[in-house]
């Protein structure tokens, strides 16, 4: 078949895929598109039930998720790294890493339902509830289930930004930064920018701008023992935002802006301005913070 203009075929939404080819038909696929795997045999009578449904779910999905099927008898490195024990088994990538799967032949509402979820198929309404679930379990000091929730959220919606930035804020305040920055790496390009997205980033540019801030317990000992050490409760106010404690860190610089709004410079109060950029403009860190230093500035 001819194409208009030279252009190459479109890739087929169901292959057959190999050891050798799985970094390029799965990997790297995966972050443009994701990429559903299913390990077989041609013994494998379960996987013959399997296979046509799966197949016809994919075809039906449009384009949002492809299949790549792998015959373990002449692959069995991939399968064996996956600790794969039993087939049919069916793995979900998304963004060059596993998000979902299951193992055994399933029911065709249930193959139709795990590859709408994996190709965004489901409606917001279903993962909205998620996204407040996990604001609900951070509220209470639940990161556990928070995190939990965003994960599933991303299992319907690996490209959601509100979740990818919920589970990344997680991260930096575990205090592990490089794996919030992998998280973040999971956005597809045309939504890197988003607000969301982008808040978190200043978060990180705040962490990595105090890397030697100090503990945060050996601060708020000190700011405790002497209140009006403002450069104690700078210090503090770096340490919070290094953990992504960016509410106690706001409520810091407000105390010295309170005492003192010109100490250092203003260096709260610029602080502070980069700390609203970190919490993003429709977090109440930012509404309530812009009231209380307008309360401060013009009292």
């Amino acid at each position: 078949m001819t194409y208009l203009d030279g252009a190459a075929p479109p890739e087929p939404l169901v292959k057959d895929g190999s050891d050798q080819g799985f970094m390029a038909d799965v990997i790297e696929a995966s972050r443009t598109t994701p990429v559903i795997v299913d390990f077989w045999a041609p013994w494998c009578g379960p996987c013959k039930t399997l296979g046509p449904p799966l197949e016809k779910a994919v075809r039906a999905a449009g384009g949002k998720v492809k299949l790549v099927k792998i015959n373990i008898d002449e692959n069995p490195a991939i399968a064996g790294q996956l600790g794969v024990r039993s087939i049919p088994a069916v793995y979900a990538f998304a963004q060059g890493r596993p998000v979902d799967g299951f193992m055994g032949a399933v029911p065709e509402s249930q193959i139709k339902m795990f590859v709408d979820r994996l190709a965004g198929a489901a409606a917001a309404d279903d993962i909205e509830p998620l996204l407040e679930q996990a604001a609900e379990s951070l509220a209470l000091g639940d990161v556990g289930g928070a995190a939990q929730s965003f994960a599933a959220a991303l299992q319907m919606d690996p490209a959601n930004v509100k979740a990818i930035a919920g589970m990344a804020r997680l991260y930096l305040q575990a205090g592990d930064p490089a794996q919030a920055e992998a998280v973040l790496a999971m956005a597809p390009p045309e939504k890197a920018n988003a607000p969301e997205i982008a808040s978190v980033r200043a978060a990180l540019d705040l962490a990595a701008a105090a890397p030697a801030a100090g503990d945060t317990g050996e601060l708020a000992l000190k700011v405790a023992k002497h209140p009006e050490d403002l450069q104690a409760r700078y210090d503090l106010a770096e340490a919070l935002s290094a953990r992504g404690d960016l509410e106690g860190a706001s409520e810091q610089l407000l105390a010295i802006i309170e005492r003192n709004r010109e100490w250092n410079e203003e260096a709260a109060r610029k602080q502070l301005l980069k700390i609203f950029d970190a919490a993003g403009p429709a977090s109440d860190i930012v509404r309530q913070g812009r009231r209380k230093l307008s309360a401060i500035l013009f009292s």
